[in-house]
């Protein structure tokens, strides 16, 4: 026998997979601890006391990779790691993860991180629409489908069937939510290292129908709703009209006072994020508010002391401390509140039947005002009653002055009637 023909007693050869599973009665390594295939990249064991095969493997990268084969057999895991591991060569040559996801279970990671940052008052204040996106739509329909696999046809057909269940063309502002929630699930993704960042994952469609301008309130619909207001708080009969009457007079007044959002810009505020602010020996009221566009300070008008005032009256848990105390002390209890300290998940439903019994639910046009109205009244009243430069209200309200234009051009060409005419 030539030095070629023979081989060393005992010593480990690597398998090869033409080699399976023939080869493996006849070599010792069957039944040694570890089995070496494909030259060494891929590695069989058992764990003491389980009866299955794992095997690890390493990529193109240096990377060493662990999985089950499920497998008691040898013959079976080795067929098994070789597959795991050709499949894995392939996907890395593709810039995709060495392992697949479910667009389900990468949706619930994304959810899992978009709930920690509302939770922790950390994210911005579309995450929560973020995550109605994402449950009621994008794992309803992409459930078992893998994110990479995705084509264009496949997101077409998604956006017709949303619209189907929405029972409607959705506005741009809509759909611009729908593409954020998209692009942050793929963020997730990439993050992860679910899919490569090389991969093409379709995008959604921003370009929908625009939405009409909210109707705003004229002056004198604004005295006859404040008028209204004071008797109407104190007409409850149950005591939870008797509680959010009064606390939905004050949540108006001041929006009608500040500008601004209302849900989690106003019904986020403590008595913590409101402090006097002295400038050329004038005290104003500040307010820290963090919403949509992130936080910043706004200026509220003086009238809102009283506003503030009755709130405080009301909330029996801190009548011990007196009103300036309350920003000196920097208090962490909500603004808007029930005496007993419980918060209101919304105002919506109390403020249209307010609408409803003061007859200024819809304006001359058949427009339904809502709880927005007001905001849009303030940018309204600032334009033309104040003449408020558009910077400066961009400020205040938390859009940029190219969006304070857009949306009130109309009312900029009257603010300088006087200097056209």
């Amino acid at each position: 026998m030539s030095a070629q023909q023979r081989t060393p007693k005992n010593t480990r050869q690597p398998l090869t997979s033409t080699q399976t599973p023939h080869a493996l009665a006849l070599l010792p390594t069957a039944n040694a601890q570890h089995i070496h295939l494909r030259d060494g990249e891929v590695v069989l064991y058992r764990r003491s006391r389980s009866l299955l095969y794992q095997c690890r493997y390493k990529l193109a990268d240096g990377t060493w990779y662990r999985q089950s084969t499920r497998k008691a057999s040898i013959e079976h895991a080795v067929a098994v790691a070789c597959d795991l591991y050709d499949e894995a060569r392939y996907r890395q040559r593709l810039g995709l993860a060495h392992q697949t996801h479910t667009f389900a279970q990468i949706a619930a990671v994304a959810l899992a991180e978009l709930r920690v940052k509302i939770d922790a008052s950390t994210g911005r204040t579309a995450y929560s629409d973020y995550v109605g996106c994402i449950e009621k739509y994008f794992v309803p329909y992409f459930k078992d489908k893998r994110l990479e696999e995705l084509t264009h046809t496949d997101v077409v057909e998604f956006e017709l069937w949303r619209d189907r269940q929405m029972r409607r063309k959705p506005k741009a502002s809509t759909l611009m939510n729908f593409a954020s929630a998209w692009n942050k699930l793929l963020a997730v993704a990439v993050e992860r290292g679910y899919i490569s960042e090389r991969v093409p994952v379709p995008k959604l469609t921003t370009k929908g129908e625009k939405g009409k301008t909210r109707p705003a309130f004229s002056e004198d619909e604004i005295t006859q709703l404040l008028t209204f207001m004071e008797t109407w708080q104190y007409e409850g009969l149950r005591a939870v009209e008797k509680e959010i009457r009064p606390l939905l007079r004050d949540y108006i007044e001041m929006l009608l006072l500040t500008g601004m959002r209302h849900g989690t810009e106003a019904m986020g505020i403590c008595w913590k994020h409101i402090e006097w602010h002295t400038d050329k020996g004038v005290r104003y009221l500040r307010i820290w508010v963090d919403g949509k566009t992130g936080g910043r300070w706004l200026i509220a008008k003086h009238r809102a002391v009283d506003v503030l005032r009755r709130l405080h009256a009301r909330q029996t848990d801190l009548k011990h401390i007196s009103f300036d105390g309350l920003f000196a002390e920097r208090v962490p209890h909500l603004l808007f509140r029930f005496s007993n300290g419980y918060q209101p998940p919304s105002m919506n439903g109390t403020f249209r039947r307010l609408m409803r019994d003061t007859g200024l639910l819809k304006n001359t046009e058949g427009q339904t005002r809502t709880l927005y109205s007001l905001r849009h009244t303030y940018a309204t009243f600032e334009l033309l009653r104040n003449s408020t430069d558009i910077h400066t209200l961009s400020k205040q309200m938390g859009n940029s002055a190219a969006m304070i234009e857009k949306h009130y051009s109309k009312l900029t060409a009257t603010m300088a009637a006087d200097k056209l005419a």
